[in-house]
């Protein structure tokens, strides 16, 4: 093994949750034969503290064009999305002469506000399905993954962006230095990129362990995030948190010669916060594992007591990070009836790994379980308002992250 970022080969052991399927790669009952499973083993390296995955697999192998992740159904990532643009829009000056470029637009759920403002914008987008649903909203969309090849091409084609906009994907690249320094590439002169992430630090004190599946390549903090920007070509000037994925940083970078934009005391306070919780010292990333097996065992003593007590278990949310939990913890159709979501392009299918068969909201409704855990925690507010009747019939809502908690 070999850091992604600078090829050293001397790492800390981070996490390992045993061998397990694409978080998103649900099964259609009629292939559950053609399963895969990969180890799912997360190392940081001593050299740049860069926390990264052990690859078994191709990106191809994750990002299909099935792949099952729409951004738009989440209300409460939408009024995400259509307040960032009105603050990138005032703060930038964006107007009818700026071009605006998403890196990993999914479904268009950000780029539809873009276009409602009267900027000019497109997406760039790997996977077929969320970006044929981003072109039926009238969004110009590059199908392909993005990289410094592509850059180039955009750019010799006129393309360069006066803001980027790249949202949980850093993470999810393999080759992070050839995804940086096409941003570096694509940019204008004084354009800006905003890249937003789960930070490392929250991961760990948080015990979100389950944001560790295959799809999430690089586990980021702005030590690294910082080195591998300034190797390609890019300074990090702004720094803000957001409340996303259990807490995340809003990370504003420019080209290093960029002269606009001024260095915010943001980025030495982060910088700072990471030196005092221990990032550069081995000691930190020997927390999170103990917290994982914690959970574990928390989530199978409560299936253990409702097997005993008659109670049936439903899962709402078909989350990456919901299968990482469940089948890491072993969890099976015998532990939790089904799982309930939105998404129609899910439900019919079946969990990767544990098998639970996925349905709508509607047969939740109708099925009445006792005791419903919420697999994405991050969302829990909107998703207890969502389902509010399930307390009508005596249900109760159960999280597992950061300690199993039943809810009153």
């Amino acid at each position: 093994m070999r850091c992604r970022h600078c090829g050293g080969a001397d790492f800390l052991p981070f996490l390992n949750l045993g061998a397990a399927p694409p978080s998103n790669a649900y099964i259609d009952p009629r292939t559950i034969a053609a399963e895969k499973s990969y180890p799912l083993e997360v190392r940081t390296c001593r050299c740049c503290w860069l926390t990264q995955t052990r690859d078994f697999a191709a990106r191809e192998t994750f990002f299909t064009p099935e792949y099952a992740y729409f951004s738009s159904f989440s209300p409460t990532w939408l009024a995400h999305a259509e307040a960032y643009v009105a603050m990138m829009r005032h703060r930038f000056a964006l107007g009818p002469d700026s071009l605006v470029c998403e890196v990993a637009a999914n479904d268009g759920y950000l780029l539809r506000y873009v276009q409602a403002a009267g900027i000019r914008c497109y997406g760039i987008e790997p996977t077929a399905g969320t970006a044929a649903a981003a072109r039926a909203l009238g969004i110009e969309m590059v199908e392909a993954f993005f990289g410094r090849a592509l850059a180039t091409k955009l750019a010799a084609d006129n393309r360069r962006a006066d803001l980027m906009v790249a949202n949980n994907v850093l993470a999810h690249v393999p080759d992070i230095n050839d995804f940086a320094a096409g941003f570096a590439t694509l940019l204008k002169p004084e354009g800006v990129a905003t890249f937003e992430f789960p930070h490392l630090l929250e991961m760990v004190e948080g015990a979100q362990f389950d944001t560790a599946y295959h799809e999430h390549y690089s586990y980021l903090s702005l030590c690294a995030v910082e080195r591998i920007f300034a190797a390609a070509g890019l300074r990090i000037f702004d720094i803000e948190t957001t409340p996303w994925h259990g807490g995340s940083l809003r990370v504003f970078a420019c080209r290093a010669a960029a002269r606009i934009h001024k260095t915010s005391a943001a980025v030495a306070a982060t910088r700072r916060r990471e030196v005092e919780a221990g990032m550069r010292g081995a000691a930190f990333y020997g927390r999170l594992q103990p917290h994982a097996d914690r959970v574990r065992e928390e989530l199978r003593t409560f299936l253990a007591a409702a097997r005993r007590e008659g109670l049936q278990v439903a899962a709402y949310g078909a989350a990456a990070k919901g299968n990482t939990l469940l089948n890491f913890s072993g969890v099976t159709a015998e532990d939790i009836a089904f799982v309930a979501d939105r998404n129609p392009h899910k439900q019919g299918q079946l969990l990767p790994g544990s098998h639970i068969p996925v349905v709508s909201e509607a047969e939740l409704a109708a099925r009445r379980p006792d005791r419903v855990l919420i697999l994405p925690w991050n969302l829990e507010a909107e998703i207890k308002s969502q389902l509010a009747y399930v307390t009508e019939w005596g249900g109760r809502f159960v999280t597992a992250i950061p300690t199993l908690k039943v809810h009153a």
